[in-house]
């Protein structure tokens, strides 16, 4: 049975106040500065707005990506308002695609759990284990054991491809993440 903490409303404000307090009176903190007014008009001088698409779904709509030149990073992004598919308009997804793409949870190289850690391994080591690990399923179970799950990322030339390996895989269980 595990024990919670409880702390009261009193008690809340009573340890606020001497939060606000200790950090008046101590935090006096030479490194924070008003910004200027250029500063305040133009926050990032060196950037520039990319048009762009949303990687979301294959929809294909229109984004106004603002990108630093010199770091080349992503800062904000706004709806294209003349893009001829979205006509100025996101998907709940769509608009908050600049946090799917910063995201530091987001992987950028294949992991492997190994002894209950994450571990860093290549590419060419995380495609022959998984191909080896499905090879090997197949002739276990048998083609049909496996089912292919498409995504809704997909062009038609890529689902065209992705229902060609499930048909050369030997299954026709294929189906797309949407009715999931």
């Amino acid at each position: 049975m595990s024990k919670t903490t409880y702390v009261g409303r009193r008690s809340f404000l009573k340890l606020a106040a001497l939060g606000a307090a200790a950090s008046s009176a101590f935090g006096s903190n030479e490194t924070l500065r008003s910004a200027t007014k250029e500063e305040i008009k133009n926050p990032f001088p060196n950037s520039v707005m990319k048009r762009t698409i949303c990687s979301i779904c294959s929809v294909g709509c229109g984004i106004e990506a603002e990108v630093d030149e010199g770091s080349n990073v992503w800062i904000r992004q706004d709806m294209a308002v003349d893009h001829p598919i979205s006509q100025g308009s996101h998907c709940c997804k769509g608009i908050d695609q600049i946090d799917l793409t910063k995201s530091k949870m987001r992987l950028k190289y294949p992991l492997k759990k190994v002894n209950g850690k994450w571990e860093r391994i290549s590419w060419e080591t995380a495609v022959n284990e998984i191909g080896d690990k499905m090879l090997k399923i197949r002739e276990e179970d048998g083609p049909d054991s496996v089912e292919f799950l498409g995504s809704a990322k997909f062009s038609n030339e890529q689902a065209f491809y992705f229902r060609k390996f499930a048909a050369f895989w030997g299954t026709n269980n294929i189906d797309h993440v949407a009715r999931i």
